[in-house]
């Protein structure tokens, strides 16, 4: 990309400095927007999220040969994570000063997208009338596909393709696995068959296994028409992490909260994060009950209200003298 740009590399920065590319958003102190001080208390909660109840990471923190080396992989996976984002972000910036500066590509994007939509032949009215309506959000996702078919030299595209379904597979195997473990041993064998043999633990896993993956594929065929899959996947995972977060700090941070004390906090935070999230949905004399919040703050609230009210109510409902908190003890 940088190679192909017409006037050379720097071109590449020149668009991507004229259209803010490398700005680090609006610094006001508003919450309905994706300023920089949103994105990062999402950022903060998401990472938390990630490392501290995600069981892709758990597997792997499993993995390790001792605690310390389970500790060595955070850090690595935390330092590291800055950098390899600044490289996608880049290669992202790179693809749309390209495609500003090739403007027939980023017409046949356009055709793609219509045509996709449409159901016609390029050459239809009905594919040029949706092509005039297309915005940036309509082919953003779509961009980078292109440039891999039409762009890169026959051999590359091959490699890539194979990467990215590599990458892929690690991925959803992972979840599948761990999905399918979780099942099992929370409650197959807690609730079900307390005594479930070998072969009974593996026919449960390997049908939990399809569940899921049909599930999976079955929500990404939903998630086709979705105008950002990242954004999407951002807000989603907000807000199905969100209480479980709350309820891991709760038992990591007091010792005193019980079950009471948990249950209570995770019913007030489950509420405020339906509330976040459905209320854009509200109209007519409902529409004042909409949240003025963004989205990327759903996580971040729904969090905050499990751990703060469950600190607050074990003050007054804490397990007797002596006895450590079953919060933390399952944590």
């Amino acid at each position: 990309m940088l190679l192909g740009m017409p006037q050379g590399p720097g071109q590449v920065f020149t668009i991507a400095v004229e259209n803010h590319k490398f700005s680090l958003g609006s610094f006001g102190l508003s919450v309905a927007e994706p300023t920089f001080w949103v994105v990062l208390v999402y950022g903060i909660t998401m990472n938390l999220q990630n490392f501290g109840i995600d069981q892709n990471y758990v597997q792997r923190y499993i993995a390790s040969r001792s605690d310390r080396e389970a500790r060595k992989s955070v850090w690595i996976g935390g330092l590291l994570y800055i950098p390899i984002s600044a490289l996608f972000f880049f290669i992202g910036t790179c693809l749309f000063a390209y495609y500003q500066a090739h403007p027939v590509l980023l017409d046949e994007v356009r055709t793609t997208v219509a045509v996709q939509r449409v159901g016609a032949n390029e050459d239809s009215p009905l594919v040029a009338a949706e092509r005039d309506r297309l915005t940036q959000a309509d082919i953003q996702d779509k961009v980078f596909p292109h440039f891999i078919g039409a762009a890169l030299p026959a051999g590359v595209t091959g490699l890539l393709v194979a990467a990215v379904f590599a990458a892929a597979m690690s991925t959803v195997a992972t979840s599948l696995n761990s999905s399918a473990t979780l099942l099992l041993r929370d409650y197959y064998q807690r609730y079900i068959n307390r005594s479930a043999s070998e072969s009974q633990s593996m026919r449960v896993l390997h049908v939990s296994t399809i569940v899921w993956g049909v599930l999976g594929t079955g929500l990404a065929l939903l998630l086709i028409r979705v105008t950002s899959a990242l954004d999407a996947w951002w807000t989603l995972s907000g807000i199905f992490g969100g209480g479980m977060l709350g309820l891991f700090l709760l038992g990591m941070i007091s010792r005193r909260a019980g079950n009471a004390a948990a249950v209570t906090g995770v019913i007030a935070g489950i509420s405020i994060l339906g509330w976040m999230t459905l209320s854009k949905y509200l109209t007519g004399p409902w529409e004042s009950l909409r949240s003025p919040f963004h989205a990327f703050l759903i996580p971040v609230f729904g969090t905050l209200t499990i751990l703060l009210l469950g600190v607050l109510l074990s003050q007054f409902l804490a397990p007797p003298k002596g006895v450590r908190s079953p919060i933390g003890d399952k944590v």
